[in-house]
C-alpha cells in the first residue's frame, strides 16, 4: 500500500501531540549568527537582542552599529525609537485605571469622551459617484479602541473616510491630545464597530481616555505608574539633551541599501519640544529598559517586587479577543498563526507554515514600525526584545531572531 507524503512540519507536529509539548533548547551561538548575518546582509545597520528565561538572563548579543557612519557600534545603552511598541505601554496603563473601577471594557467610548458619540460610518458611493455616509450600528466601546476594531483609519486609503482622516491630521505633532479626539472624532469611520480588525489610532485615543479618567498628563501618568516604578529610566517620549549621543541613526532602505537619516529628523523628534504624546508612537527606549517592561508581563504584572497590574489583568490582555466573525483582519494574519487580545497579538496556534515565525501557543507581542519587536512566552517562561532601525518594516529580521531562538522547525504546545 502506498503511503500518503507528509510534510515534515506535519511530522514534526504528529511527533509532538504524541510525546507532549516540544521542549526548548537554545543555543546562544545561533542568536549570535542570526545577529551577524543581519547586517551583513545589508537588512540592518545594527542589531542588538536580549533574552530572558527561567529567571534569568540567557543571552545578549549585538552586531553592527547604531550610527554606521559614525562606527559608533550598539551597546545595551542605546536608545532607539520604538514607534508601536509604546502601545502595549499605554495599554498597561490603561488598564490600571481599568483596575482601579474607572470604566469598563464595553462602556461606550462617549460615556467619557463625548465627541465619540454620533459617529458616521463610510458606506459606499452612491450613483453620481458622492460617498455616503450613515450612522454607526452601535457606539465604539473600549474595548474596540483596545483590540482594533473601533473602525478608526490610520492614514490614506482607498476611501473617502481615509482622505478625510489625512485631511483633518489628528495626529500633528502641534496637537495635544484633546485635539487629536476632536478631529479623529469628525472622522468616518471605515466599518462599523467590532465587525472588522483594522490597526489604527484608536491607541493615541486609548492615551487620551488615560488623561480623562486619570485627571494627569498621559506622559506624566505613565511615568509615575509604570515607567519608574520599572525603572525604565531612559524610556521616554521627550528625552534630555544629554541622552542624543546615545541615540541610534535610522536607516531606510532605497533601491536595495541602507541608507541613513542625514537630516537627522527621526533621531531628534525625541529631544523637540513637541505638543503630541502619542499612545501609539513615539516612545524611545533601550534594550534593557523594554526588557524589564517584557518581565514584568512574563511575571504576571510584577516586577522584583513591584506590581503594576494584577495576574489576571495580564491574562485578560494577553487573551484573543477577536470573535471568529471577525473575518476582515488588514496584515495580521501575516504575524502568524494569531488573534488579538488587548493591545497584544496573541499566538493561538501552532506555526502553520514553514516560512511562519517561530513561537509558542500562548505568547503575546507586538513591533514597531523600524522592524523592533518584543514577545513574552509564558509556556517558554521566556521573554525577548529586538532592537533595530530599519525602515520600511521588515519581518524578515523578526522571522530570523525567533528561528534563532527555538529552531526552524519549532511547534511547541499546541493551540486550542
Amino acid at each position: 500500500m502506498k503511503m500518503a507524503k507528509i510534510s515534515s512540519l506535519a511530522l514534526l507536529s504528529l511527533v509532538i501531540s504524541a510525546a507532549g509539548a516540544q521542549e526548548l533548547h537554545l543555543d546562544t551561538k545561533n542568536v549570535d549568527q542570526a545577529l551577524a548575518a543581519m547586517v551583513a546582509d545589508g537588512r540592518a545597520a545594527g542589531v542588538s537582542g536580549l533574552i530572558w528565561k527561567d529567571g534569568r538572563e540567557v543571552f545578549f548579543g549585538t552586531a553592527g552599529f547604531a550610527d554606521r557612519e559614525a562606527k559608533r557600534p550598539m551597546t545595551r545603552d542605546t536608545i532607539a525609537q520604538i514607534y508601536s511598541m509604546t502601545k502595549p505601554i499605554t495599554g498597561v496603563s490603561l488598564m490600571q485605571l481599568w483596575e482601579q473601577g474607572k470604566f469598563q471594557l464595553d462602556d461606550p467610548l462617549s460615556k467619557y469622551l463625548p465627541e465619540f458619540e454620533s459617529m458616521q460610518v463610510y458606506a459606499g458611493k452612491d450613483a453620481a459617484g458622492a460617498p455616503i455616509y450613515r450612522p454607526a450600528a452601535r457606539p465604539i466601546t473600549v474595548r474596540d479602541i483596545m483590540r482594533h476594531t473601533a473602525g478608526f483609519a490610520y492614514g490614506p486609503g482607498k476611501t473617502p473616510a481615509h482622505d478625510a482622516y489625512v485631511k483633518a491630521d489628528p495626529m500633528a505633532l502641534d496637537h495635544d491630545l484633546a485635539e487629536l479626539g476632536r478631529r479623529v472624532a469628525k472622522v468616518p469611520l471605515l466599518f462599523d464597530p467590532g465587525t472588522q480588525w483594522s490597526y489604527s489610532i484608536a491607541v493615541d485615543v486609548q492615551a487620551l481616555l488615560v488623561e480623562k479618567l486619570s485627571g494627569q498628563p498621559f506622559a506624566e501618568y505613565v511615568k509615575q505608574h509604570v515607567l519608574e516604578p520599572l525603572g525604565m529610566h531612559d524610556t521616554a517620549w521627550r528625552q534630555p539633551d544629554e541622552r542624543f549621543a546615545r541615540m541610534a541613526a535610522m536607516y531606510h532602505k532605497k533601491d536595495g541599501k541602507l541608507v541613513r537619516d542625514t537630516d537627522e529628523s527621526t533621531r531628534k523628534l525625541n529631544f523637540q519640544n513637541n505638543k503630541l504624546t502619542g499612545g501609539g508612537f513615539g516612545l524611545a527606549s533601550t534594550v534593557e529598559d523594554y526588557m524589564r517592561f517584557a518581565r514584568m508581563l512574563l511575571g504576571k504584572g510584577e516586577l522584583d517586587g513591584t506590581r503594576i497590574l494584577k495576574p489576571s489583568t495580564v491574562q485578560l490582555m494577553a487573551t484573543d479577543e477577536l470573535d471568529p466573525r471577525i473575518t476582515e483582519r488588514l496584515f495580521l494574519p501575516s504575524k502568524g498563526s494569531v488573534g488579538f487580545g488587548l493591545d497584544f497579538a496573541v499566538r493561538k496556534m501552532q506555526p502553520q507554515k514553514p516560512e511562519e515565525s517561530r513561537g509558542a501557543v500562548g505568547e503575546f507581542f507586538w513591533d514597531g514600525a523600524a522592524s523592533t519587536l518584543f514577545w513574552v512566552d509564558p509556556a517558554n517562561h521566556l521573554a525577548a526584545v529586538f532592537f533595530v532601525q530599519t525602515m520600511p518594516f521588515d519581518g524578515t529580521l523578526h522571522h530570523d531572531f525567533r528561528a534563532a531562538i527555538y529552531g526552524a522547525d519549532y511547534l511547541g504546545p499546541k493551540g486550542d
